[in-house]
């Protein structure tokens, strides 16, 4: 994996293993309509198994507070969806100039902490649209509970992002978008994603620990046992009754 050497990295860590490009994707009117006729033609159920997460994270300069944050909450993800069912988590992130990649399908906390420490942040733009691509890519092939996207920017054409969020609330996905601090741009941005995915919008603080941990407890027991653990769940945690008046 090549990096420009003009763009500067916030630690000597090396990139990870085990995670592959996501390539850049557009959608064209005969793809997109595939694409419903094949998201129409799916289950709309669960199905067996572990409920499964895509995870993504803003990894560009500004994130690093964050990215430290999350590999250090994510271990609480896992421990909620086990007291439900179980979690398989696939981690995204993207950082650089065109950089997205994503893990394997990952079931063990250990697992996907040694991954996340092995990751650098770096600067770029925001490519939050290889994401929601990613997210629908696995979709299609099996169910997805939810997408988690962690971020607190966003520099891409809104149109393009909601098309894509759209598609996402074909196939039951619905987006969790949680924003660090208060960018217009970027709540914008991530509102109109939640509401056209059949998601939920949350803003935390930022270096807000505490926050963080609520809202991914929230999403992990949602993709773990749906809508009732997520109802369950909100009789204690206000974070979860934010997020359940919002998915419909």
């Amino acid at each position: 994996m090549s990096r420009d050497p003009t763009v500067p990295k916030t630690s000597t860590r090396t990139p990870a293993t085990g995670a592959s490009s996501v390539p850049a994707a557009s959608s064209s009117a005969a793809d997109i309509s595939a694409f419903v006729a094949k998201a129409r033609a799916l289950a709309t159920g669960a199905g067996g198994g572990n409920g499964r997460l895509v995870f993504a994270l803003d990894a560009t300069m500004s994130r690093q507070p964050t990215w430290d944050m999350a590999c250090q909450l994510q271990a609480d993800m896992f421990r909620e969806a086990g007291s439900i069912g179980g979690l398989d988590i696939r981690l995204v992130y993207f950082r650089g100039l065109s950089e997205c990649r994503a893990s394997p399908w990952i079931s063990d906390t250990a697992q996907l902490a040694r991954l996340m420490a092995k990751i650098s942040v770096v600067g770029g733009h925001t490519q939050i649209g290889r994401v929601l691509s990613e997210t629908r890519r696995e979709a299609v092939k099996e169910s997805v509970r939810a997408l988690v996207f962690v971020g607190d920017a966003m520099e891409e054409n809104l149109d393009e992002l909601c098309a894509k969020a759209g598609e996402l609330g074909l196939l039951k996905v619905p987006c969790f978008m949680f924003q660090e601090g208060p960018d217009p741009v970027a709540e914008h941005a991530f509102r109109e994603i939640a509401r056209l995915s059949g998601g939920a919008w949350c803003r935390f603080d930022p270096g807000a620990a505490a926050q963080l941990r609520e809202l991914l407890r929230a999403v992990a027991a949602y993709a773990a046992g749906g809508r009732e653990a997520l109802a369950r769940l909100s009789q204690t945690a206000s974070s979860a009754r934010t997020l359940l008046t919002q998915l419909r």
